[in-house]
C-alpha cells in the first residue's frame, strides 16, 4: 500500500530562477501596457471635451461660417420649405440657437416713439407666426421681433404645398393664407414669458400684465410688435378680428400691427380704402385706448399699418389721408410681399401664385415708401420692409425717409448671422459718410416728409382793443401761405414732370377715371 502510494505521488520540482524572472517581466509588461491604455484614453478623453466645448463656443456664436455655408444650405436643399421653416423656428425656441455675442454699434442707434433701440434692424412678421421663438429671434441681434399674423380663432391656412424658394433670385414665395394657433395659445406664450411673481412680490407687480417689466419684449433697447391677422371666415370689410386682437395683445406687446396687406387671405387687401380703412384705424385706436386706460401701468401700445407695394399712386394718398385724419397710428410699415412678377426673375418657381419677396420686392417697397413718406408728416414714422439683404440696402430706405427697416427672405437664405451682418455692413457704410443712422434718417424725413401746417389763427396773438391781428401773427400768416403755395408748386413740377415721363415712354392714360397713376415703374430686378 505503501509502494503504490509513493509510486503514485507525483514529484514537485522547485521553480526555475528563470520562470519567475519571466513572469515578473510579465506582469510589469502588463501594467505598462496598463498605464500606457489609461494615459491614452485620458488623451482622448481630454480631446474630446476641448473638442466639444470649442465646437460649442463656435456653433452659438451666430456669426460662424458653419451657419451660413453649411447648416443654411443642407436644410434648404434637404427639407421642403414650410418643413425647413418649422424646424428653424423649433430650434430657435428650444433656447439651445446661436447668439449674437457683438454689441451694435454706437451709429446704428434709433430712437422711435421714445424708446431708444440699438439697431434699426428688426425681423418682420411670417416667420415666428405663433410667439414660439421670440427671445431667440432676440438673442440673434434683431432690435424689433414681430411675430404674427395671429388670428382670433385658429386656422389651418392654404392647402401645401405653399411655400416656394427661388434660389436663382434669392426670393421667396407664400401662399400660406395666416396659418395661425389663435389668440388663446399665442396669449399664453406670451404670458409664459414673463418674469414670475411671488407672494412677497409688490401689489403693483402682481396686478400689472407685464409683471414690473419696462416693456413687453423683456430685453433693453428691443421691441415686441404682434401682427394682428383675420381669420378667412370673417366678412372681408369686418373690422371685429382687429379689434379683439388689440384688446387681447395689447396689454402684451409694445406695438400692433394691423395687416390688411397680405395677397393670400380673399378680400383682405380691400381694407385698403380709404372709407374701410378709416373705419378700421378709428376702431383699433378706439380700442387701443381702451386697453391703455385699464391697464394699471398705463402701458400703452404703439399702433401701426402694413400696406401692400401694389398700389398706384390715388391708393397710397387715401392710405395717407386715412392715416393723417387718424391721430392715433404711430406708424407704417412699407410693405408685404407683391403679386407682380418682375421680367428678370429667372426661377422657374415664378409661376407659383402667392406673394413674392426678396431682392426682387425691394424696387416696388421702396418706391411706394418714398411716395407715402411725401404725403405723411414727420411725426409719423415709417419702418422699410421688402428685399432688404445688405446694409446698403438698408441704408437705401434710410435715405428714402424710413426709421428702421425689417429683415425676412434674406433671413431665410443667409441664415442666423445675416442680422450681424447687415449692422456691420451698415455701420461701415455709415462710418464712412461721417453720419449716424439716425442723422441719415432726419435729413431724409426734413426733406421728404409732408411739411405739417398750423390751422389758420390757432396760434395768433390779438391785441386787446379791436380784436385786431398783431404784426408778427400777420407776418407768420403770409410766411405759412408762402410755404404751402412753394410745397405746391414743387408738387406739381413733379407731378408734371412724371406725366412727361409717361408719354414719352409710350403710356396711354386712360379716360373716364378719377385719377392717374403717375409713379414711376420700379426698376426690375
Amino acid at each position: 500500500m505503501h509502494r503504490l502510494t509513493a509510486a503514485r505521488t507525483i514529484s514537485r520540482k522547485p521553480l526555475s530562477s528563470t520562470f519567475i524572472a519571466r513572469r515578473a517581466v510579465s506582469t510589469s509588461s502588463q501594467q505598462t501596457q496598463q498605464a500606457g491604455s489609461f494615459a491614452r484614453t485620458a488623451a482622448y478623453a481630454s480631446l474630446l471635451v476641448v473638442s466639444t466645448g470649442l465646437f460649442a463656443v463656435y456653433y452659438s456664436d451666430c456669426r460662424a461660417a458653419l451657419h451660413k455655408y453649411i447648416v443654411t444650405p443642407v436644410i434648404r436643399y434637404t427639407l421642403d420649405p414650410e418643413t425647413g421653416h418649422r424646424l428653424a423656428v423649433r430650434v430657435l425656441g428650444s433656447g439651445l440657437a446661436p447668439r449674437d455675442p457683438v454689441p451694435d454699434d454706437e451709429v446704428l442707434k434709433v430712437e422711435l416713439w421714445g424708446e431708444e433701440l440699438s439697431s434699426p434692424v428688426g425681423l418682420a412678421a411670417g416667420f415666428d407666426k405663433n410667439g414660439e421663438a421670440i427671445d431667440g429671434l432676440f438673442n440673434l441681434g434683431f432690435s424689433w421681433v414681430e411675430i404674427g399674423s395671429v388670428t382670433p380663432k385658429p386656422q389651418p391656412g392654404n392647402p401645401k404645398p405653399r411655400v416656394f424658394h427661388l434660389p436663382n433670385d434669392s426670393a421667396l414665395i407664400n401662399r400660406y393664407g395666416f396659418p395661425s394657433d389663435g389668440h388663446v395659445a399665442v396669449l399664453s406664450r406670451l404670458r409664459a414669458r414673463l418674469p414670475p411673481v411671488y407672494p412677497y412680490s409688490i401689489e403693483s407687480e402682481s396686478e400689472d400684465p407685464l409683471h414690473g417689466a419696462e416693456r413687453a419684449s423683456l430685453h433693453a433697447g428691443k421691441l415686441l410688435a404682434v401682427n394682428l391677422g383675420k381669420n378667412k371666415s370673417s366678412p372681408p370689410d369686418s373690422i371685429v378680428d382687429f379689434v379683439t386682437g388689440v384688446r387681447t395683445f395689447g396689454p402684451y406687446a409694445d406695438a400692433l400691427v394691423a395687416n390688411v396687406s397680405s395677397p393670400n387671405t380673399p378680400g383682405l387687401r380691400g381694407m385698403q380704402s380709404r372709407t374701410l380703412l378709416e373705419e378700421l384705424l378709428a376702431g383699433v385706436v378706439a380700442a387701443r385706448d381702451e386697453v391703455t386706460a385699464a391697464s394699471s401701468n398705463k402701458h400703452r401700445p404703439k399702433l401701426l399699418l402694413k400696406i401692400a407695394p401694389d398700389l398706384d399712386e390715388s391708393e397710397v394718398a387715401d392710405i395717407a389721408a386715412a392715416v393723417r385724419a387718424s391721430s392715433g397710428v404711430d406708424g407704417v410699415i412699407v410693405s408685404n410681399t407683391t403679386i407682380r412678377r418682375p421680367s428678370g426673375i429667372s426661377d422657374p418657381n415664378k409661376v407659383e401664385q402667392g406673394g413674392l419677396s426678396g431682392p426682387p420686392l425691394k424696387p416696388y417697397a421702396l418706391a411706394t415708401l418714398r411716395t407715402l413718406r411725401g404725403m405723411l408728416p414727420a411725426s409719423v414714422p415709417l419702418i422699410g420692409c421688402g428685399g432688404i439683404s445688405s446694409g446698403a440696402d438698408a441704408l437705401d430706405f434710410a435715405r428714402a425717409g424710413a426709421s428702421a427697416v425689417q429683415l425676412y427672405t434674406a433671413f431665410g437664405y443667409g441664415g442666423v448671422g445675416v442680422c450681424r451682418q447687415v449692422k456691420d455692413e451698415l455701420a461701415t457704410l455709415l462710418r464712412q459718410e461721417g453720419k449716424t443712422w439716425s442723422q441719415v434718417v432726419q435729413e431724409a424725413v426734413a426733406q421728404t416728409s409732408l411739411k405739417e401746417t398750423v390751422p389758420q389763427g390757432a396760434d395768433s396773438t390779438f391785441k386787446a382793443e379791436g380784436g385786431s391781428e398783431s404784426q408778427e401773427s400777420r407776418e407768420a400768416s403770409i410766411k405759412l401761405l408762402v410755404d404751402e403755395a412753394e410745397e405746391l408748386k414743387r408738387l406739381l413740377d413733379g407731378l408734371g414732370e412724371r406725366m412727361e415721363q409717361r408719354v414719352e415712354e409710350g403710356v396711354s392714360v386712360a379716360g373716364g377715371k378719377q385719377y392717374v397713376a403717375v409713379t414711376p415703374p420700379p426698376t426690375e430686378s
